[in-house]
Formats: C-alpha cells, sequence, structure tokens
C-alpha cells in the first residue's frame, strides 16, 4: 500500500466508501493476514472512535465505508477538511512471513452552510 489522495471529497456528515487493495513486495496482489485501520484528522487525532477497526475477513481488496459522525466537522474546522485513514496489517510472500502492511489515504470534507438534520 501506498499513501493515496483521493480525488473524490464527501459532503460533511454524508457518506464515503474507500476500497482497499493489497500487493506484496513484488506488486502482486495479495490477501493480507489481518487489516486494521484508524481515521483521524490532520493532526491525528481519532475521530468519531474509529481507531485500530478491525477488517475482519481480509481479501485482496476491502471497502471501507464511513459515514455521518465520521464525516462530522470537529469544533472551529470549517472549509474544506483534511481526515486520514491509516491502513496496517500483515501479510506473507516469498519474502517472508507476517510482513508489515502499512498505507494511508488522504481526503477532505466538503463543509456544508447548514447540516440538517433527520427531522429538517
Amino acid at each position: 500500500m501506498a499513501r493515496t489522495k483521493l480525488t473524490t471529497s464527501p459532503w460533511e456528515e454524508g457518506t464515503l466508501k474507500i476500497t482497499l487493495s493489497y500487493t506484496d513486495d513484488d506488486g502482486n496482489a495479495v490477501t493480507p493476514n489481518e487489516v486494521f485501520w484508524t481515521l483521524t484528522d490532520k493532526d491525528g487525532t481519532v475521530i468519531n472512535e474509529r481507531e485500530d477497526v478491525e477488517i475482519e475477513t481480509p481479501g485482496t481488496s476491502d471497502d471501507i465505508v464511513i459515514f455521518g459522525d465520521d464525516l462530522a466537522l470537529q469544533t472551529g474546522e470549517t472549509g474544506s477538511v483534511k481526515r486520514l485513514i491509516y491502513v496496517y496489517g500483515t501479510y506473507d510472500s516469498d519474502a517472508g512471513s507476517d510482513l508489515p502492511l502499512k498505507g494511508e489515504c488522504e481526503f477532505f470534507i466538503n463543509d456544508l452552510v447548514t447540516v440538517p438534520t433527520a427531522e429538517s
């Protein structure tokens, strides 16, 4: 995995689906032994308690869906707000067992002028 910058920016408190794909040290698709992810702001503060979330049965690609409070702006944030999803785990290849798998996905949340509630 590598650092990826998404070209799609979700709306505040909307929904975002991120598809992860994994490769080994030779660039071949691999199914990890384990995968976890953490959602943070630009300073590394965990958002909405989304820390060390396990992908229970990893495949060669997996989807992460974040929405609502995951994409809410924090106190004092305005404009286009940066978020990061840090992904980590282990995989096996010809090079060894339980090799580290690491990556990061960067995206920006679009700030709405007014966030309607369900009752609106």
